[in-house]
Order: C-alpha cells, then sequence, then structure tokens
C-alpha cells in the first residue's frame, strides 16, 4: 500500500506543477484554453500559485500528513471548479481538466487509504 501511496503522489505532485508552471510562465496553451473558457488571463497567475501550493502540500503530506490530505482535497475542489468553468462556457473538451481531476482524486484515496485509522 505505502507503494502505490508514493507513486500517486509523486505522480499527481509532478502533473500540478507542470500545471503551474506552465500557468505561472504564460504557456500558449494556458492563455487558449483561458480565452476559451472565458477566464481572464491575469487570474493565470494566481490560479498557477494554488497549483503549485497543491503540488508541494501533496509532498509536505510525506512529513506532515495533514498538509498532504489537505493538498489533495484542495486540488479535487480546484479541478472541480475548473470542470465547471468549461462546462459554464460550453466547452466541452474536458479531458485535462477530467484527467487532472482524476489524479488529485487518486491522491486523496491513496492518503485516506495508507493513513486510515480503520
Amino acid at each position: 500500500m505505502f507503494a502505490a501511496y508514493v507513486a500517486i503522489t509523486l505522480i499527481a505532485a509532478a502533473a500540478n506543477g507542470y500545471a503551474a508552471y506552465s500557468s505561472l510562465t504564460g504557456a500558449e496553451f494556458v492563455k487558449a484554453t483561458a480565452d476559451k473558457i472565458r477566464v481572464p488571463q491575469s487570474r493565470m497567475i494566481p490560479f498557477g500559485v494554488l497549483l503549485a501550493a497543491g503540488a508541494l502540500g501533496l509532498l509536505a503530506g510525506f512529513v506532515v500528513p495533514v498538509l498532504g490530505t489537505l493538498a489533495a482535497v484542495g486540488l479535487v475542489l480546484y479541478f472541480l471548479g475548473a470542470l465547471g468553468a468549461h462546462v459554464r462556457a460550453h466547452n466541452y473538451q474536458l479531458g485535462a481538466p477530467a484527467t487532472f481531476l482524476l489524479v488529485a482524486a487518486a491522491a486523496l484515496a491513496g492518503n485516506l487509504a495508507y493513513r486510515s485509522p480503520w
């Protein structure tokens, strides 16, 4: 169980770290997506900071378990919001946000399963 917990947490942290880097550096695909879903590009920096905090929180969860759990919950909520923004804008290209949501949910599930008091 420990190996699965570590693997999915590292995958989730790496994926969200990449997403944070892309948002913070203003990657073209991030700008194009922001335009498609009618989100001001100026919000990409705060969103990148949230993604970076989530990625670092997942890694910090190896030392302080509650941080990892909270980071995973935060990322799940973030990507639920991202899916909602896509649907609100009638942009049904949901592959990327759905994949990130599944990875965040897997990290949360792995965290809870490994740290479960039951």
